[in-house]
């Protein structure tokens, strides 16, 4: 089979042998496939990746010496099955699946381990178990998109927003637009989308966004107007000797009130954040710019060591998280999400490409004014984005 593969921050068209699925596999035809900002980092930044992941316990990523099929988000046709499987979808069904495969070594990574080939190729194999049939006749370049729409919507969950809150996407490529999209998708009424880049903001805005702004003209924070939100500790002091007064005026103990506030939930308003870029140096800067008791979600992956200041953060109370990824039902309630029409994707498709126009895809995506998602059609021999 055809496939692209990356070794030493190069890619290339290659012939190679067809995999076969093992116990509890299936082999799919690779329909389309997306260029994930995580190839782009894996292409130039392998061994770091790499370190990284060892470090919490992974050891099968990538390194710049291997020779690895990229390619994790992707939508297939069923070809064949290996020994042991439930055999649930016809030959031919339309599918796509969380990638990750069981291989000698253990659980792997699909197209960011060499044990584990990806989807930029005509071929793929996946876990039958992992496996979902794609519903209501969505087409496959939407379908392609469920993996990384489940990153946003797995990034939503864990920022715990409420329809009332304010949410506030920092970058707006691939992964911001999909946070943005899962926004509107749980009602959150206001949300905020920046970037530098025009044409990112107006993908924002197709993908739901309620306003865009330029950072570097104007603070997100400040583009919904006065959400009450508290900007200094000097304000935060206010409210809090302010609040007292009034509550001492009451006939009744001031702590049974407070308590009663805090078990309702009641508390000073704050924007959620979702810092989706991943550049040295924005972390530390939205920390300092932000709200008071601001909740920052950090969804952006920054490949270098970052530094912040805690003592910023402390005396703001910022509550920082972290996410990535997504649990098998998040993935499957995302495709179901964009089948039914309740998240429209679509926006994200800038571009499609056979294998050998790979190369030139991934110098594309590096002009965020031209291209967001560039998908692979393994079946086309075009070196053209069209």
């Amino acid at each position: 089979m055809r496939a692209v593969v990356c070794q030493n921050s190069s890619l290339e068209v290659v012939d190679l042998p067809a995999p076969g699925p093992r116990l509890g596999q299936v082999l799919l035809d690779v329909v389309r496939c997306g260029i994930c900002g995580s190839d782009l980092h894996a292409r130039h930044h392998a061994d770091l990746q790499a370190d990284a992941l060892a470090e919490v316990g992974y050891h099968g990523a990538m390194r710049s010496e291997h020779r690895v099929v990229l390619g994790h988000e992707f939508c297939g046709t069923v070809r064949d099955y290996g020994p042991g499987c439930r055999r649930t979808a016809a030959a031919g069904t339309p599918v796509v699946a969380l990638p990750l495969l069981r291989t000698d070594r253990g659980l792997d990574a699909i197209g960011i381990s060499a044990a584990a080939p990806g989807a930029y190729a005509e071929q793929v194999v996946v876990e039958e178990s992992l496996m979902l049939p794609v519903p209501n006749g969505l087409p496959a370049p939407v379908a392609a998109l469920t993996e990384p729409m489940a990153i946003g919507r797995h990034a939503v969950r864990r920022s715990e927003i409420k329809k009332s809150d304010l949410a506030i996407v920092i970058g707006c490529g691939p992964v911001g637009l999909a946070v943005v999209g899962m926004l509107k998708a749980r009602g959150v009424r206001t949300v905020v989308a920046g970037d530098i880049s025009p044409g990112r903001r107006r993908l924002a805005r197709a993908c739901g966004a309620d306003l865009t702004v330029d950072p570097a003209e104007t603070a997100p924070y400040d583009a919904a107007g006065d959400h009450g939100q508290i900007r200094t500790i000097p304000a935060a002091a206010d409210l809090g000797v302010s609040t007292m007064e009034k509550l001492r005026r009451l006939p009744v103990p001031w702590q049974h009130v407070w308590r009663a506030a805090e078990t309702l939930g009641v508390r000073p308003k704050r924007p959620v954040i979702f810092e989706c870029v991943g550049t040295p140096g924005l972390l530390d800067q939205i920390i300092t710019s932000a709200p008071v008791y601001s909740r920052i979600v950090v969804v952006g992956v920054c490949m270098v060591p970052d530094t912040i200041r805690p003592v910023i953060a402390i005396n703001k109370e910022v509550d920082l998280r972290f996410a990535v990824g997504y649990t098998p039902l998040e993935f499957r309630d995302t495709l179901h999400l964009l089948a039914h029409g309740k998240v429209d994707a679509t926006p994200m498709l800038t571009g499609t490409v056979g294998l050998p126009g790979v190369d030139a895809a991934f110098d594309a995506l590096a002009r965020p004014e031209v291209h967001a998602k560039i998908l692979i059609d393994p079946t086309s021999t075009t070196a053209d984005i069209t």
